[in-house]
């Protein structure tokens, strides 16, 4: 059964600054919920209609309906387990082999992709600039699929952040509709990859940090596409950067 107390939380998790305040967050569905667990993150609470599936001390647990669970899931379609979890605190970045950097991207689906697209492609460490999505926003930690587990994801002033690694003397790319063709470019195993905001792309500010400027040639006909999604752009970038 779910308590009032306990609605209450739930609820309030969808929102950036209660979960910040509680140091919790929100995950849905067995395989997602197994990922936190096998991963050694905290549980908080665990709500769920079968109680064999997970391996939890039973006072975290709370056997719940189906109706139950639809009046404290996030999504359209109900999972059949919810879980709440302690938010890990986040490692330091390493220098060695690529770090991708996000400068501002919004969209929660777009963010959970890029995560899983870097556990794909073996990038563990993840910056994000402070305007970027929370990755614990639970329509993030759905699209990561567990991923996130895997991925260390900051946040930081990233133009502060690029004024260091500079000034330490590591590379960063950054994507630009006038680069130089990323299939014609010499690409190394280490430096850091900055992909910008889905409307308008890298700021000025962080575009004068660039140490050198890449694009995704276009070789459609019509010339008519604008430009990539997000996390198109960022699959083909790491895809082209980790075959070399």
């Amino acid at each position: 059964m779910v308590s009032k107390n306990q609605k209450k939380l739930i609820k309030s998790l969808k929102q950036k600054k209660y979960r910040k305040q509680h140091n919790l967050f929100v995950a849905e569905g067995k395989k997602v919920i197994k990922e936190f667990i096998d991963a050694g993150l905290t549980v908080h609470s665990l709500f769920a209609q079968e109680t064999s599936f997970f391996e939890v001390e039973s006072s975290l647990f709370f056997s719940v309906t189906a109706e139950e669970l639809k009046q404290i899931t996030f999504l359209t379609t109900p999972q059949n387990a919810l879980g709440i979890f302690h938010i890990p605190t986040a490692l330091d970045t390493t220098d060695n082999g690529l770090i991708l950097a996000l400068d501002d991207v919004r969209d929660p689906g777009n963010l959970g992709t890029i995560i899983r697209l870097c556990d794909w492609f073996g990038v563990t460490d993840l910056v994000c600039s402070d305007q970027t999505v929370d990755c614990y926003n639970p329509k993030v930690i759905q699209a990561t699929m567990g991923s996130i587990t895997r991925v260390n994801v900051t946040y930081v002033n990233l133009q502060e952040f690029l004024e260091a690694k500079s000034s330490a003397g590591i590379v960063s790319y950054g994507t630009f509709m006038d680069g130089v063709s990323i299939y014609e470019t010499t690409l190394p195993s280490q430096g850091i990859i900055v992909m910008g905001n889905e409307a308008n792309g890298i700021s000025a500010e962080i575009e004068a940090l660039v140490t050198k400027r890449l694009a995704i040639p276009q070789f459609g006909q019509g010339q008519k596409t604008e430009s990539l999604n997000v996390a198109t752009a960022t699959a083909i970038i790491l895809s082209e950067f980790l075959r070399r």
